[in-house]
């Protein structure tokens, strides 16, 4: 769900089709096949919102949740970011890799679900999940897997499309229940975190791709504190 698309990496290529992908073989076939459908699913420019709020902040060790076809990896990498990008379609991870090898970047790329993905806990100065499809378990097992992710004094930076989250379930089978919200993020914090930013704001929404038609965005941006 991340409006993405762009360069990828000279130094590490992606793993193959065969390779250990760690999640829901379900999961991991429904945007492979998603993204097959098109040449090109994202717009190819980073997302307004990071963009904005990356401002300001020292480029250290970043984790990209949901990169899809890479743009926003790759506009991390050139501004300094040490990147690791994280993505459970093989199609798109093929493609952001290519776009990292064009733009001359280097991006750690994973092939796997956010909840099993055993990242390093705590050691993330940036989290950034644009527009991410993670789905809610009753262990609330992927919104602690982005705060674990955190380093102490990094940020977590969650963005979402507003007015998802109170839609009616879809003939389509959309359920906004069934997926991860700012605010369900911002429901298990505690006194080790501090809301910096819990707003909804109009959208800098590049030009094409999948999801240009939203036009409000829903932004966390929270800080470990300890």
């Amino acid at each position: 769900m991340t409006d993405n698309i762009a360069a990828g990496s000279p130094a590490s290529d992606i793993p193959s089709p065969a390779d250990s992908y760690v999640g829901d073989p379900a999961v991991r076939a429904e945007w492979d096949q998603r993204y097959a459908e098109r040449q090109q699913l994202w717009s190819g420019q980073p997302n307004g919102a990071l963009v904005a709020e990356v401002d300001g902040l020292t480029p250290r060790r970043v984790l990209d949740v949901g990169c899809g076809e890479g743009a926003d990896a790759i506009w991390l990498a050139r501004g300094g970011w040490e990147v690791t990008a994280l993505e459970v379609s093989a199609v798109a991870l093929e493609r952001a890799a290519g776009h990292a090898r064009d733009a001359g970047v280097a991006v750690d790329w994973m092939h796997a679900a956010l909840t099993e993905a055993a990242l390093p806990p705590a050691s993330f100065d940036l989290v950034s999940a644009q527009y991410p499809a993670l789905l809610r378990s009753p262990d609330a097992a992927a919104e602690r897997a982005l705060l674990a992710a955190v380093a102490p004094g990094g940020v977590l930076l969650f963005v979402h499309h507003a007015g998802m989250d109170t839609q009616q379930v879809h003939d389509s089978g959309f359920d906004p229940a069934d997926y991860v919200w700012p605010s369900t993020v911002a429901d298990l914090l505690n006194d080790d975190w501090e809301v910096e930013v819990d707003e909804q704001r109009p959208r800098v929404a590049p030009d094409g791709g999948a999801g240009a038609h939203h036009t409000d965005d829903l932004v966390l941006r929270v800080r470990r504190l300890r």
